[in-house]
């Protein structure tokens, strides 16, 4: 059997078995699909999801960790000022790659001396640029960060397509 011809059988099975057919591929087809089980507790009012769905076939791309510093590398000393800045710049370099919140998948955020009164602005804010889209998050506490300013920093897996 000739190299074409097996390269076209196994695309024909890769369909048949994946029902992904790339002529017919909708803009539904590229959405993550948020999974929150009834049988665990609901975590979207605290800003995350428990798991999501990437598409099949999809580009991945890592954001690196944005803090709360401004357009002229400043830091203000206040928690929520640094987290709003922060998610900020997290919009900043998502349309730097051409995507829009939707297509987080993923969020890792690290906080210096976490506490609970800390989660109120967390969740705001993720709610704020997120909605009802809300990506699986994992929070860690951290003594520091990169520099001893810094009191937030998040990083994002992003669906590209």
């Amino acid at each position: 059997m000739s190299r074409a011809i097996n390269h076209l059988l196994i695309g024909v099975l890769i369909t048949m078995t994946t029902g992904l057919n790339p002529a017919t591929a909708g803009e539904n087809d590229r959405k993550l699909t948020i999974v929150n089980p009834a049988n665990l507790y609901d975590p979207t009012p605290n800003g995350y999801s428990t798991a999501v769905i990437t598409p099949a076939n999809a580009r991945i791309a890592y954001i690196s960790g944005q803090g709360g510093q401004d357009a002229t590398g400043s830091l203000s000393p206040d928690f929520a000022d640094q987290v709003r800045q922060a998610y900020a710049n997290l919009g900043s370099a998502l349309e730097g790659i051409g995507a829009r919140p939707d297509q987080v998948a993923k969020l890792t955020v690290f906080v210096v001396d976490h506490d609970m009164s800390k989660l109120e602005v967390l969740t705001a804010s993720v709610i704020e640029m997120f909605g009802e889209n809300l990506p699986a998050q994992t929070l860690v506490p951290v003594p520091k960060l990169a520099i001893d300013p810094m009191l937030f920093e998040v990083e994002a897996m992003v669906v590209l397509d």
